[in-house]
């Protein structure tokens, strides 16, 4: 039509063709249709906060399907069922928490998404909700007072309402779908995601021993204990999971936009290709730098991580030492921290936390000492307040960690000695008495005589003569 209406297809005329190539459209119309599509979707999208949670959904559900996900069979679920059980009698005799008595779950990627997606709520909607702040701030800044008067009332905060929730919504989608295909059970990223229950996905366990030599009913139960003791430390914790969730938040509260990121990764995205802008989401584009105030907090989130993951992988070692292939399962286990495995990565394209390997080694050695020293219950009750808990200097110097503490401790004794002592008066009493002991109240250089006490002699009188002369006319003194 537009060719026709400009003299299109002769020489020096109209070919929207190629303006549109030029553009970098794609030429396919069903391209352009699904292009179109997803353009429209998240300007229409309508979201009640920070993020499209239906869009997240949905993505998140699309992701986990694009592989196979067979449905779970009875046999696996009574399997997984009886690796948990087996598991928690394993737990019972090497550490303090008791069992849950929860009933094992056997789950497909796409029952994991739906038993996760609250807590990735939870997780994500502090940083959310800032990054769409924060976008809102920059854009409204910059844009000429012309075009916010033709975004009508809403203006651009409500336009970016729309269009940052569903971004944001296909970012947390993309990542939870990915996450799906790699993660064991509901614990993997040292969270409760699934409000402490206990839960394996037999077709990521299969993939998990895949090339191993080892039988993969070994493979299920050691997960299982790890599963398990997960479970059991979150249950019996209750602040722990407060704990994490309120230092995301602390985490959340700085952030700022880097517009110049957004910009260099817009350009990066190939209109032609829709699975470009799935690609750019799923790296964080939209992540800011941190401020230092967010280093301290996610070090300190990290360190709380650490620490869980690292009493995980002792407990689990103690109570799974007679499975032949224990210590190479560990092991496993270990270098898949080390190599940042996707369920690192997706939380990393999330919140902006990095799990630093190193602290989960250091935290294991800390634990092993720990036991050593204590016993179970020693060590377990260091969980009971977020004050016990090591610290990242902790961490760095496990072998100090008991004599740090003994200062501590001591330091405190003598604080509420000094308190109990402040209460019962003790420093008022110090302070009325004399510095030489004397009664208090009296002048030690004066007698008791007012209260019939003997007078004191002054200086140079001879008690025993009297105030009369001596024997020969003179006086004593």
């Amino acid at each position: 039509m537009l060719a026709k209406m400009f003299g299109g297809g002769g020489a020096g005329g109209f070919d929207p063709q190629e303006i549109a190539k030029a553009a970098g459209l794609p030429s396919d119309p069903a391209a352009m249709a699904m292009m179109m599509q997803q353009v429209q979707a998240m300007f229409s999208a309508q979201s009640e906060g920070p993020v499209n949670w239906q869009m997240a959904h949905e993505q998140a559900r699309r992701v986990a399907a694009s592989d196979s996900d067979p449905s779970v069979t009875a046999l696996q679920r009574r399997s997984v069922d009886e690796a948990l059980k087996l598991a928690e009698m394993w737990l019972d005799p090497v550490t303090d928490f008791p069992s849950t008595g929860q009933l094992g779950r056997a789950w497909s990627r796409a029952e994991w998404v739906e038993a996760t997606m609250t807590t990735w709520r939870r997780l994500t909607e502090p940083v959310a909700t800032s990054i769409a702040k924060a976008l809102s701030d920059v854009i409204s800044e910059q844009l000429p007072e012309e075009m916010k008067s033709m975004m009508g009332m809403g203006g651009p905060a409500s336009m970016l309402q729309n269009v940052g929730g569903a971004m944001f919504g296909m970012q947390l989608g993309q990542a939870v779908g990915a996450l799906s295909k790699d993660v064991v059970g509901s614990t993997d990223i040292g969270v409760p995601l699934a409000d402490g229950r206990m839960a394996l996905l037999p077709a990521n366990v299969a993939a998990f021993g895949a090339g191993l030599d080892i039988p993969e009913q070994e493979v299920q139960l050691f997960l299982a204990v790890r599963e398990a003791a997960h479970v059991r430390l979150f249950t019996h914790i209750p602040w722990l999971t407060g704990h994490l969730l309120g230092s995301i938040e602390r985490y959340a509260r700085g952030i700022h936009i880097d517009m110049g990121k957004i910009e260099e990764a817009a350009r990066d995205i190939d209109p032609t290709n829709p699975e470009s802008l799935q690609g750019a989401l799923s790296q964080g584009v939209f992540m800011p730098e941190r401020t230092p105030e967010q280093d301290a907090a996610l070090v300190r989130l990290e360190t709380t991580l650490a620490l869980v993951e690292g009493w995980v992988d002792e407990v689990t070692a103690a109570a799974a030492a007679n499975l032949p292939s224990a210590g190479a399962l560990r092991e496993m286990v270990r270098r898949r921290r080390a190599t940042g495995g996707p369920a690192e990565h997706a939380f990393s394209a999330l919140v902006g936390l990095e799990l630093r390997p190193r602290r989960l080694r250091d935290a294991a050695a800390l634990w092993a000492l720990l036991l050593e020293e204590r016993g179970p219950d020693g060590r377990d009750a260091l969980w009971q307040h977020p004050d016990l808990l090591p610290t990242a200097e902790d961490l760095d110097d496990p072998a100090g960690f008991t004599e740090r503490r003994r200062l501590i401790e001591s330091s405190d004794a003598d604080v509420d000695a000094a308190l109990q002592r402040l209460l019962a008066g003790g420093f008022e009493q110090d302070a009325d008495a004399p510095a030489d002991g004397s009664p208090t109240g009296q002048d030690p250089a004066s007698s008791g005589a007012e209260d019939g006490g003997t007078p004191t002699a002054e200086p140079g009188d001879d008690p025993e003569a009297g105030d009369g002369p001596g024997p020969d006319g003179t006086r004593a003194d």
